[in-house]
């Protein structure tokens, strides 16, 4: 049985928070003359004061990147719940355009989603472009899923409740990781997917692009820069960096698929829930249409984040295992 959408319910127009946000964060310059370098500099020191408040988790435990490929790993378990049961674990995949974004911006929301999912959060870090275009990335989370398989059980995790959740860029590669791995040709299939406002169909060919291709943060500009350093030149309708353009998507896990309304990458997260549903697979859609993107990594000023961290809890619950 297919899930139902989930309309939160606010006005269809933009946040006025929000949109102190995009007056704020939004980049002016000429995007092509980005230093990556610098551009990650700027990036973390514009997002600190709006990125959640570091909560206390239950434990962590640091894997180092390993000579055989493995992607340094983070395992951030919850707060002790004190029920008697093996967690779920979710694989997370950050944000940031396949560029930008590392654990100084992301900790505070693995912290949280694990403490409000009562689940492990497993941050992957995975090499960036431009410096490690395409494949690179994907590279680095099929290895760490693999070595999660493995070793799940000396970590104290069920290798058979294991799912993804990726943010932008970060629910690109997990579209692509569920697709590669619908047979469970790693070990163990994946539980379920949360894709956060996944970037799809990198040809940037749907309606939303256009209309919110300036003046809502995510600029056709900019999102063109990210497309360039991860693809280069490599054909944007592969499936592998455009998972929309898959021939099939029969099997692959239960999705939760969260969009923005006011987000260039919306109507590619609806196009991508219609095709999945019509593959059979169960869906259950959140939408915000008064949110913009990178909304949920923002809970210190925008409330909406944590009412869209309590529907994909919901969410989740309603897909089942």
């Amino acid at each position: 049985m297919l899930a139902a959408t989930t309309e939160v319910n606010f006005h269809s127009r933009l946040d006025s928070r929000a949109r102190r946000l995009i007056s704020k964060l939004t980049f002016a310059g000429d995007a092509e003359k980005l230093d990556p370098v610098q551009a990650r500099r700027a990036y973390n020191f514009s997002r600190r004061q709006y990125v959640w408040p570091t909560e206390t988790v239950g434990d962590i435990t640091s894997i180092e990147r390993s000579f055989d490929g493995t992607p340094a790993l983070k395992v951030f378990r919850p707060r002790e719940s004190g029920e008697e049961h093996q967690r779920e674990s979710y694989v997370f995949l950050h944000g940031g355009g396949w560029t930008l974004g590392d654990l100084f911006t992301y900790e505070p929301l693995c912290r949280r989603l694990a403490n409000q999912l009562d689940a492990n959060v497993i941050w992957v870090e995975y090499r960036l472009a431009p410096e490690h275009p395409f494949p690179a990335a994907l590279d680095d989370a099929v290895a760490a899923v693999q070595w999660l398989f493995k070793h799940a059980e000396n970590l104290g995790l069920d290798p058979r409740r294991i799912s993804l959740i990726g943010d932008s860029a970060g629910a690109n590669v997990a579209a692509v990781l569920a697709l590669l791995n619908r047979r469970a040709e790693y070990g163990w299939k994946f539980e379920r997917q949360v894709l956060i406002y996944p970037c799809l169909d990198l040809t940037a060919s749907y309606p939303s692009h256009r209309e919110f291709g300036s003046g809502y943060l995510l600029t056709r500009e900019l999102y063109g820069w990210y497309r360039k350093n991860y693809i280069g030149d490599h054909d944007p309708k592969d499936w592998r960096v455009s998972p929309i353009f898959a021939a099939g998507l029969k099997d692959v896990a239960p999705a939760v698929i969260l969009r923005a309304g006011f987000d260039p990458l919306r109507d590619e997260a609806s196009a991508y829930a219609r095709r999945l549903r019509l593959a059979g697979v169960p869906v259950h859609e959140i939408f915000f249409p008064e949110m913009i993107h990178g909304f949920l990594n923002m809970g210190a000023v925008l409330p909406q984040a944590d009412i869209a961290l309590q529907q994909i809890k919901g969410a989740i619950q309603r897909l089942g295992s």
